[in-house]
């Protein structure tokens, strides 16, 4: 268990405090570049603070303050102009680094103010808009691998969730909470419903996460160059079929999660923007990877969507493992007393994740870079500490027999990818198409039917 003092430092966001400096030191995720195809203006709020998304006519991103400095009218109504954001009561004119340009009806209505609105700069990378809001000059944005990995589809999933970021980010590194969560519950919710018939195919996530419970010997967790690494040791005396290490998904500090290896036919990053201390932004980055040979669908550009939590009677949707993952989350309370609990042998890699998120926010207190703070391009950087997806991405993967091994993961085209928030996205069909070519060129290449690849 933490102190209540230990608990605000790991905590508390806002501007000054000690984890609102850590976060400052960071390229921060917060919206979809097609997200402001319909609206180029959004209001955010990151960190505490509330601010004002924006494309102006020259394409150029800004990310400023929301309210006018004239009359405190809130920039969310703003009008993009070719070079920046105009308020739409005077038409006070704000570049993206929040200087006010123009005062139109002004007796000097190109002369310097003295204040400005906050400014912070933004870049855009895999469809995903970033901000930095620290200390200049800023690091340079790591280009973490599934956000440049080629001939893949990609889809981008947000939901605001009332809790604290730490909350979402220690699921991480709790890597036997799949058995109830994901497994259990699941199984219960659908049973009460009426839908466990969904459930009978043994291709179905709960056969296999309920399986995860048997024969743990022990946890384990270690740092690692980007974050650390966890899993589970089974053992066959305790009951488990085999002996065995099972690696859960890796964490990258501060705020990543990747579950399933680069370049596979199905990846994530999961991310915990902090909104302020009792909200959470969570990206789903969803990426469905083709292996050599198969070529990938096109896309304009990366959509978006807002899986749904809660049914049309206002009652939480439970049948998919996103909403259970958030419905946990938030029922630990805004920001849960972490004085309170009482920790057991499965939340060894969780007092890993505290301990490193401590370390470095004294690292920031001592004037010193924090983990992934990178002055430099450091190129692809692959967050899974690994090599991508050893057969699937090799030459000859289509003789190796890989397809039933993956189960379900490249298997949407078959009705598969129900059981998480990948079926309310916007590329699902995408997807499946991709899943389509894949089977082709696998059974082709095997000899088991003279089917051709997909063109």
């Amino acid at each position: 268990m933490l102190t209540v003092e230990q608990n605000e430092r790991l905590t508390q966001v806002g501007a000054g405090t000690p984890c609102g400096e850590l976060m400052r030191r960071y390229w921060v995720p917060f919206a979809a570049l097609s997200q402001l195809d319909d609206n180029p203006v959004r209001k955010v709020r990151l960190l505490g603070e509330d601010l004002v998304l924006y494309r102006d006519k020259s394409g150029q991103l800004g990310l400023i303050g929301d309210r006018c400095l004239h009359r405190r009218v809130d920039m969310q109504y703003g009008i993009p102009d070719e070079c920046g954001l105009r308020c739409p009561y005077h038409g006070w004119l704000y570049d993206e680094t929040g200087e006010c340009t123009e005062r139109p009806m002004e007796s000097t209505p190109h002369g310097k103010i003295g204040r400005k609105l906050a400014g912070y700069p933004v870049k855009e990378l895999g469809g995903l808009i970033f901000t930095y809001m620290g200390p200049l000059p800023a690091p340079a944005l790591p280009q973490w691998d599934l956000f440049v990995w080629p001939n893949a589809v990609r889809q981008i999933a947000f939901n605001v969730l009332d809790c604290n970021w730490l909350q979402c980010q220690e699921n991480t590194g709790d890597p036997t909470h799949s058995v109830w969560a994901h497994g259990e519950m699941f199984r219960y919710v659908l049973e009460r419903d009426s839908m466990l018939e969904r459930a009978q195919s043994v291709n179905h996530t709960i056969h296999k996460r309920m399986s995860w419970g048997v024969g743990i010997k022990e946890l384990y967790a270690r740092p690692t160059e980007y974050g650390f690494d966890k899993g589970v040791v089974y053992s066959k005396a305790l009951g488990a079929d085999e002996d065995r290490t099972d690696r859960h998904s890796t964490v990258m500090f501060p705020f990543y999660t990747q579950t399933g290896r680069t370049g596979s036919p199905r990846s994530e990053f999961q991310i915990r923007v902090p909104v302020d201390d009792t909200h959470t932004l969570h990206i789903c980055y969803q990426v469905y990877a083709g292996p050599p040979g198969v070529e990938a669908p096109k896309q304009d550009n990366v959509p978006w969507y807002e899986p749904p939590t809660l049914d049309d009677k206002g009652r939480p949707i439970l049948d998919y493992v996103l909403a259970q993952d958030a419905i946990v989350w938030v029922a630990q309370g805004p920001v849960v007393d972490r004085s309170q609990e009482l920790l057991g042998r499965t939340d060894i890699p969780i007092v890993l994740l505290r301990r490193q998120l401590e370390e470095q926010i004294a690292r920031v207190e001592r004037g010193e870079d924090p983990m992934n703070f990178f002055r430099e391009d450091a190129g692809m950087l692959f967050g899974s500490c690994e090599s991508p997806y050893e057969g699937w991405a090799a030459p000859d993967w289509a003789t190796r027999k890989l397809f039933l091994s993956q189960g379900f993961r490249k298997m949407y085209h078959k009705g598969f990818g129900t059981d998480d928030a990948d079926r309310y996205g916007p590329a699902l069909e995408l997807v499946k198409e991709l899943h389509q070519r894949v089977e082709n060129f696998e059974l082709a290449a095997q000899g088991e039917g003279q089917i051709e690849p997909a063109k």
